[in-house]
């Protein structure tokens, strides 16, 4: 079994000379109130990565390390700024732990991984303490040797300092020493890590990325859609781990960005070729409905228990709360085991092959080259005039199945209208954030009142089972009247949100 620590560290040039006296300043900084020498390491890492390193243009890495306390198999992930979530197992065995090789798919997208580097590592390490003797950093000053692995692999040697701060320290502790080592002739390193470094100077390592699609104009409406869309796609990558490991909300914020990815390729037809575009957007939709089975799940299970506390003890009759885990219990592993299979697919596979072709290669169409204010707006109204023609209709509707069901379609139009003004917020924006955060509410709105009509056939289903048990659906049924009632509530704030939607829908710039 995996495990994760977080990492925030920094890496620096090494000083000039061997002199250590400029250790001593560190006490000044902070909390720091003496700095403890721990000896010296020996450490070995191979690390490794596809022929055309995905995972280190991808700001992960690889490895299998021996030597020190935590020699074993590794996988980093990217987190923010001198931030990484590093997995590690303690296999040492030469093939790749298959649940660190899942873990890595959403960045290797299935091609094979091989050795491309070899790093060996003198490290003389010093502890920096606080006046109880805990550790508050570790200061590492490390002798490097990096050979390639690749065809032509050569040789390459440099010393760097390495600043990581213990458990989750401040950061504030990083800037301090920071300035005792800039003081000290010390400067932050041009690579962000060692494998980068080593790629680089024995290999024709990654390349950076320009950021900009080929034949893409800057300042385009191409490049403002396409920046939206490799900010997803970028997301999605992250994400992908994250539901694996079932960490909290990651399912939620995976789906949600697969429905924003579709949304601007939709809405964005002008831009971007929507027959190319098609495949990508049904894997999306596929890839959204596979996790919204947990996901709406997730939302159901805390709806329920949530009604169910709120009640008072005298009121939840029979055992309620027995029936209620089991179907949580049941229900939960089946939709879990979906996700987890979908993820496991050729078809994901293929969606993540698709999306880097998307980024690569953009199918442009003539607007892309156009001014983008022209072209955000006119989607923007078109986009309008969709959710107008459903959501006018829905609220004339009598209350009932058919009218829940125009509100739900109505929701969808919605969520379009919000994702496509978001890819417009950086060009047009106070009208465009002004027009989102109001399409927004009106989603909500409309979105709880749908999970309520969930929530009731959910609770019918319920009652049914405990019936058939001989059990009392005293409880069961004052809850689905609980919803019922919220329903009706959201339902007669749906016009005023809706209102307020649509006079941003028809200021400026939007009108005609």
């Amino acid at each position: 079994m995996a495990r994760s620590v977080r990492e925030i560290e920094r890496k620096y040039t090494a000083p000039a000379s061997d002199d250590s006296s400029w250790l001593a300043d560190l006490t000044a900084v902070g909390p720091v109130a003496s700095v403890a020498e721990r000896g010296v390491v020996e450490l070995d890492a191979v690390y490794y990565d596809t022929d055309d390193l995905r995972l280190t243009r991808g700001g992960a890495a690889l490895r299998r390390r021996t030597g020190g306390e935590d020699a074993g198999w590794h996988l980093k992930l990217p987190v923010a700024d001198d931030t990484r979530e590093e997995i590690q197992t303690s296999s040492t065995a030469e093939e790749v732990p298959e649940e660190l090789r899942d873990l890595a798919l959403s960045r290797t997208r299935g091609a094979a991984l091989r050795p491309v580097v070899r790093v060996r590592s003198s490290r003389s390490v010093h502890h920096l303490l606080d006046a109880r003797g805990d550790v508050l950093a570790e200061l590492s000053r490390d002798a490097v040797s990096a050979d390639g692995l690749l065809d032509e692999g050569g040789h390459a040697a440099w010393r760097e300092l390495e600043v990581e701060l213990a458990g989750s320290g401040d950061t504030a502790l990083l800037n301090g020493i920071e300035k005792v080592l800039i003081r000290s002739g010390v400067d932050r390193a041009k690579s962000p890590s060692k494998v980068v470094r080593a790629l680089a100077e024995t290999e024709s390592g990654p390349q950076p990325a320009s950021g900009r699609a080929p034949g893409v104009a800057p300042g385009s409406a191409g490049d403002h859609v396409l920046a939206y869309v490799g900010r997803l796609v970028s997301d999605l990558t992250d994400l992908d781990p994250a539901v694996r490991r079932d960490l909290p909300d990651a399912v939620h914020r995976m789906r949600t960005t697969a429905r924003r990815l579709r949304g601007c390729l939709r809405s964005y037809r002008s831009v971007l070729d929507a027959e190319a575009c098609a495949p990508v957007r049904r894997d999306l939709k596929w890839l959204a409905n596979e996790l919204g089975v947990e996901r709406d799940h997730e939302v159901l299970g805390e709806r329920l228990r949530s009604g169910l506390r709120e009640l008072p003890g005298e009121l939840v009759l029979g055992p309620v709360d027995a029936r209620l885990e089991a179907w949580d219990v049941a229900k939960r592993a089946d939709a879990r085991r979906r996700t987890l299979d979908a993820l496991a697919s050729p078809r994901y596979l293929g969606l993540l092959n698709g999306l880097r072709s998307l980024t690569d290669e953009p199918p442009l169409r003539a607007k892309a080259s156009g001014r983008p204010e022209k072209v955000m707006v006119k989607v923007l109204r078109k986009e309008f005039r969709r959710l107008a023609g459903r959501m006018d209709p829905a609220l004339d509707m009598a209350s009932g199945p058919e009218r829940d069901a125009a509100i739900h379609d109505a929701r969808k139009a919605a969520k379009r209208l919000r994702y496509a003004a978001e890819t417009a917020s950086p060009v047009l924006g106070k009208p465009a954030r002004r027009l989102g955060g109001r399409v927004k509410a009106v989603q909500q709105v409309s979105g709880d009142q749908h999970d309520s009509v969930v929530t009731r056939d959910a609770l019918r289903r319920l009652a049914v089972s405990a019936q058939g048990a001989g059990e009392p659906g005293f409880t069961w049924g004052l809850l689905h009247g609980q919803e019922r009632a919220s329903a009706g509530a959201r339902e007669r704030q749906l016009p005023e949100a809706w209102a307020r939607a649509r006079a941003a829908g028809r200021s400026k710039p939007f009108r005609r």
